[in-house]
């Protein structure tokens, strides 16, 4: 190559501007890291998100195919559950239970967490009340299954929590009885409009009296009615049952029924006879009579009865009795004449004298109670048919009258494995260390 030719081809260079490799090669590089960054973390906020729409084993939740209807049996609530009011809302609830069994007791809360079962779909949750509140006694699910009405536990604002399980939402209904020492909800109006609330109120500063209040509270307006007041009596307004129509409701209180209006008018009242009691929250038959469970001491077995208003017995309805337990509660009636009720296993433990001159609400209490099963008692059937199925210290159960009037049930497949809320925790852990692994590296990338 000539002398002329190598400085021509240098002065061509020169005028070429120059690619800046390095600087290119670095910018680059950022924003590389920037992006996956901005993958990884968009990765684990949906890994962090993802949890929550599925089930507390970490599958995802079946559709419900038939509307509300019974899980033939049911599990415990995982641990890690998600809450009634955790995202996304569970919706209405088919059943609602408590006892002692694990996922429903802890160090602190005295058997006092409810476990929920979602109304098509084995979606499982859980509300700690902080105290013992055997569900259908002192937790009630309201008779669509949408709301949960526990005693809130304030010792200086008494009142009671209603949990929207489709809206996420706690309302509070303070107490209707100034200088109340303890309130529980006692019973749902059938459209759920309106809620019975119970009161005691310490009648002398000795507090060796106490006074027992009934009320009939609306939710709309918080308007409350007092249905009766009296001295302190075992049992009082327990239970309360509405007739179809929400026009009547009966209520026990020690060994009388008393009939009522909703505005608190007394129209009836007859006294129990011996060995008998209110059947349940299910007592008003279609017919507008009254079902009472009685106990045949002799054959150790519960039998439905049924009596007018005024307490004159009546032919009573062509059901199977029910023996081996200590008790059972009426929850309602099939459209074909069925009656589901609840039936409260003894504890083998128990005293042996729970079988005779028991009081019903000490049949029901955790000490004297195994577990529970839902029978289905139809018309000419010789025997029951177990409906409902739980494990060993489930000890106390609600159903919704809803789910109740369908008479469907279905399959159940309770959930295994961690909740949604250590699905949830492991997500934010996650993020959390992705995002600081992403720092670390856009820091050796500046360096």
């Amino acid at each position: 190559m000539s002398v002329r030719l190598r400085e021509a081809l240098r002065e061509a260079a020169a005028e070429v501007p120059a690619y800046p490799v390095h600087d290119r090669a670095v910018r680059t590089a950022r924003r590389t890291r920037w992006r996956a960054a901005a993958a990884v973390t968009a990765v684990l906020a949906l890994v962090a998100a993802v949890p929550l729409t599925v089930r507390g084993d970490g599958r995802t939740a079946p559709a419900g195919s038939g509307g509300a209807a019974l899980p033939d049996r049911l599990g415990l609530p995982p641990f890690g559950a998600l809450r009634a009011t955790d995202r996304p809302a569970l919706g209405p609830a088919s059943v609602v239970f408590s006892g002692q069994a694990r996922g429903l007791t802890g160090l602190f809360d005295e058997n006092g967490t409810v476990g929920i079962v979602g109304a098509d779909a084995d979606r499982y949750r859980t509300w700690t009340v902080g105290f013992e509140v055997p569900a259908g006694e002192g937790a009630l699910l309201s008779p669509d299954g949408r709301f949960l009405a526990v005693p809130n536990g304030s010792p200086t604002s008494p009142g009671v929590n209603v949990i929207d399980l489709a809206g996420g939402t706690v309302r509070r209904l303070p107490s209707p009885r100034p200088g109340s020492a303890g309130t529980a909800p006692a019973g749902w109006a059938p459209d759920g409009s309106a809620l019975v609330i119970v009161d005691t109120t310490q009648a002398n500063p000795e507090g060796s009296s106490y006074v027992n209040t009934l009320s009939l509270v609306r939710l709309d307006t918080g308007r409350a009615v007092r249905l009766l007041e009296t001295t302190q009596v075992p049992g009082f307004g327990s239970p309360v049952a509405f007739a179809a129509d929400g026009s009547r409701l009966a209520f026990q209180v020690g060994t009388k029924v008393l009939v009522s209006s909703p505005d608190g008018r007394q129209l009836s009242s007859f006294p129990l006879p011996p060995d008998t009691a209110l059947a349940g929250k299910g007592a008003w038959l279609p017919d507008g009579s009254l079902a009472l469970v009685g106990h045949e001491v002799a054959a150790d077995r519960w039998q439905l009865r049924r009596v007018d208003t005024d307490g004159r017995e009546l032919p009573a309805p062509p059901l199977a009795a029910v023996s081996g337990v200590t008790t059972v509660r009426l929850l309602g009636w099939l459209p074909d004449g069925t009656a589901w009720v609840v039936a409260y296993r003894p504890e083998p433990s128990a005293p042996s004298w729970y079988a005779d001159g028991l009081a019903m609400d000490q049949r029901t209490a955790y000490g004297n109670v195994r577990s529970i099963r839902v029978l289905a008692l139809t018309p000419g059937a010789t025997a029951p048919v177990t409906v409902l199925t739980a494990p060993d210290q489930v000890l106390a159960v609600d159903v919704a009258d809803s789910v109740v009037r369908a008479g469907r049930v279905r399959e159940a497949d309770p959930p295994s494995g961690p909740g949604g809320r250590v699905w949830w925790g492991a997500g934010l852990v996650a993020l959390a260390l992705g995002g600081l692994a992403a720092y670390r590296r856009l820091r050796r990338g500046h360096r």
